[in-house]
């Protein structure tokens, strides 16, 4: 009788995130009018296609993480990227959004940055908490927060090209491992799940249908900067 108990409960927390993947997408994508898309998700039983078991070249899955649907075996953002539909796809419909999960109920939630949508700064998550330490302190008001075990993104008002070059045109040096989402970017929204594990806020955007208020990237950049230089390099091999 336990074991039928526990299955129903587990049926239930399946049932429940996937139905909570539906209502964030259309929440941002109506109420906020952001353009979101489903990113490739993870591929169940830890298997690919041929029944080899997935993970790098040479057979073996990345300690911590789980496979990417994509067809890349050596994917270093697991689960966190468009696949199919490509990015260009992204949406503030709701028709389109709802088939989407209909479809691919856990799918992670993808948000398409830049443009008239928000765009993100990332950093690793020890120098993520570190900054919004130091934000804090000095009294600098942050809007929504997303964090995975790896790394932190601070959402920003949408800014060009022209406008970051020439805000770090400024610095003497910009480390790496903080990274620009804008045009033709994207960051994964909660509550997805990817690779490196559950995505959360860390500062909620709220639940109203008024778009959450969002900072301008020259408010926020110094303190990421300064948190980022102290924090280990990822180099090229971007970590969600």
């Amino acid at each position: 009788m336990r074991e039928i108990l526990g299955r129903r409960r587990k049926l239930q927390l399946r049932r429940g995130g996937r139905q909570a993947l539906l209502g964030a997408a259309l929440h941002c994508a109506t109420e906020w009018q952001w353009p979101v898309l489903p990113g490739v998700g993870l591929r169940t039983g830890g298997k690919q296609a041929g029944g080899k078991p997935s993970g790098g070249r040479h057979g073996r899955a990345e300690r911590g993480t789980r496979p990417c649907s994509c067809p890349d075996p050596d994917c270093v953002v697991p689960g966190a990227h468009p696949f199919d539909p490509g990015l260009f796809a992204a949406t503030t419909d709701a028709r389109m959004v709802r088939w989407w999960w209909t479809n691919r109920p856990t799918a992670p939630l993808l948000l398409a940055t830049g443009g008239r949508a928000p765009c993100a700064l990332s950093l690793p998550a020890v120098a993520g908490a570190r900054a919004l330490a130091a934000l804090d302190h000095f009294g600098v008001r942050v809007g929504p927060v997303v964090a995975t075990p790896t790394r932190w993104s601070l959402l920003v008002a949408p800014y060009s090209l022209a406008e970051l070059g020439e805000l770090l045109h400024s610095r003497d040096w910009v480390p790496s491992s903080l990274r620009f989402h804008g045009e033709g970017g994207y960051v994964v929204l909660p509550p997805s799940q990817i690779g490196a594990g559950k995505v959360r806020w860390e500062r909620s955007p709220g639940t109203g249908a008024a778009a959450p208020w969002l900072p301008q990237v020259e408010t926020i950049v110094d303190a990421l900067v300064t948190a980022s230089t102290s924090a280990p390099d990822g180099g090229s091999r971007l970590a969600y």
